[in-house]
């Protein structure tokens, strides 16, 4: 009997089952439940949410399923396989048209049985409640947060910058808080661009008329059609009505509280922690501290045409689903992105496809004359070398491990979290004890001492607990170098068992989850593999 094994975490943490835990426990109910000998297949994935079933080892388990490769399916628990009601259906039904017996050790359930089969498509039920509950309450405080209007931090839309603004909360404690600040010289462009794209009717026109008039952006680079389509769809700008409440409402987005026709907007929500944009219909939008430049009815007729002109746009050609490296290389030349641009039919009837400057494509002045990649040839190319460098005992795993154990010895950030903490307990505890010594002594001369030193000591608290606040950040951000760093070990001990999997979507992710960038030298024909933290390739 083969018996296949899946298992999966959301985080690399100590707290609750481990992926090694779960194995066993799935091994050691086979051993003792199943007769005669049984060959394992195991599946992990470590570090990826039970909300979609896009993980790699869910996968290849689903094409091996396919392929007839084991008799059973055993996991820790059901919630394993997926927290979505709708996924986890179509996974039984695949297994049950394959004649695979799914079996789930925790809640005691069997689909070889029809009272297990039954009880499997109830716990899924209650499983995806738990999490819409969850995601409810997230939402919830979200609104609140958003009421606010404060800007939660990244980096400020054009023609604006983040400023630190302290103000008293209902029990007159003093907080802080941030707010976008107008940058006047970047508020005139943003006026200038919505006034160009109204005259010229489509980013295509406005950013060739931005190219051949050599206007970048703030970090002196050329303007990308994201770039512009973001400007020219951010609420920031707009001096919100309820026309503007009613557009955004139709567009499947939230909004709380009112509009007053003078201040812009905010979209919170819009991603999350890993910075992968969430749906629409969890995006929230409220009124912020900051004053509208663009008028609503201004406003409103650019996104009408831009909702027009995506209704009769073809699809991008950089979406390709056949090329592999579209999101990731770049033109040496000039550090534009490249585009998949397609030329004649092979015999097969299929098309020949390369990789050109977007540079040279969007502009009529040639700023950019770099060479075509062949896409085939590039694509093979890239993979052959990544098989190479990932092979066993391969030097990119040798980096990795060796970058992973460096990240470990530094725990100075988590070290100072500690310290600082105790040092505002200690002065906290101090402070409390001058407060009783005050109460006392409220008309003695030592009166004005125990006040000098408790704002001594509150002030102190003050530049510590900034300072707290500082090593959570670095601390938060080393865990998540940790997360990526072994989230990249594991691909590419999995690469070359993987990646000649006729899947495109599945190759794409095996490539970008390895790879930071690729630049094309068009005049010598080469091609430069950057690897994330790794030495370029």
């Amino acid at each position: 009997m083969k018996a296949a094994i899946y298992s999966r975490k959301s985080k690399f943490t100590s707290k609750g089952e481990s992926i090694g835990n779960q194995i066993e426990m799935c091994k050691e109910y086979c051993t003792k439940n199943f007769d005669g000998k049984i060959e394992f297949i195991i599946y992990e994935d470590e570090g990826f949410s039970g909300g979609n079933i896009d993980r790699p080892q869910f996968q290849k388990m689903i094409l091996d399923a396919k392929g007839g490769k084991f008799d059973s399916l055993v996991c820790y628990r059901l919630d394993r396989i997926s927290r979505n009601v709708a996924d986890f259906s179509a996974t039984l039904e695949l297994l049950e048209q394959h004649n695979i017996s799914f079996i789930s050790i925790k809640e005691q359930f069997d689909t070889s049985t029809p009272m297990g089969k039954a009880m499997v498509y109830i716990a899924s039920v209650f499983a995806q409640l738990e999490r819409e509950t969850i995601a409810e309450r997230v939402r919830d405080n979200m609104l609140e947060l958003a009421k606010t209007g404060r800007w939660l931090g990244g980096q400020p839309p054009i023609g604006f910058k983040s400023e630190k603004i302290f103000y008293f909360d209902a029990e007159m404690k003093e907080r802080s808080m941030h707010k976008l600040s107008p940058v006047s010289q970047e508020l005139k462009f943003v006026k200038w661009l919505y006034n160009k794209y109204i005259e010229l009717g489509s980013i295509y026109q406005v950013r060739k008329y931005l190219l051949q008039n050599n206007i970048k952006t703030r970090n002196n680079k050329d303007f990308s059609s994201r770039v512009i389509a973001s400007i020219l769809r951010n609420p920031a700008y707009v001096a919100a009505d309820n026309k503007v409440m009613e557009y955004l409402q139709s567009k499947n987005i939230i909004t709380a509280g009112s509009a007053d026709n003078i201040h812009g907007m905010l979209i919170y929500n819009k991603k999350n922690k890993k910075g992968i944009q969430r749906d629409r219909t969890e995006w929230i939008a409220a009124m912020t501290k900051h004053k509208g430049i663009i008028s609503a009815d201004s406003w409103l007729k650019v996104q009408y045409r831009l909702d027009k002109n995506n209704s009769k746009a073809i699809p991008a050609l950089g979406k390709s689903n056949t090329a592999l490296l579209t999101g990731m290389i770049r033109c040496k030349s000039c550090g534009s992105p490249m585009r998949i641009t397609y030329g004649s039919k092979k015999k097969d009837g299929s098309k020949r496809y390369y990789y050109e400057c977007d540079l040279k494509a969007s502009s009529s002045r040639a700023r950019c004359t770099s060479k075509n990649a062949n896409g085939a040839k590039l694509d093979a190319y890239v993979i052959n070398r990544l098989k190479i460098l990932t092979a066993d005992k391969g030097l990119l795993i040798k980096q990795l491990e060796e970058f992973k154990c460096h990240s470990a010895k530094n725990n100075e950030p988590k070290n100072n979290i500690k310290v600082f903490r105790e040092k505002i307990s200690t002065n906290e505890n101090a402070i409390e004890n001058l407060v009783k010594q005050l109460s006392q002594n409220q008309n003695s001369v030592a009166a004005n001492y125990i006040l000098k030193e408790i704002e001594k000591l509150d002030a102190e608290n003050k530049k510590f607990k900034d300072k707290l606040a500082e090593s959570e950040v670095m601390a938060a951000e080393s865990n998540e170098k940790s997360f990526d760093i072994n989230l990249m070990i594991d691909t590419a001990r999995q690469f070359n068992k993987l990646i000649d999997t006729p899947d495109i979507k599945l190759k794409k992710y095996l490539i970008s989850a390895l790879v930071e960038s690729i630049y094309w030298d068009g005049d010598k024909q080469e091609a430069q593999i950057n690897i994330f933290g790794s030495k370029k390739n």
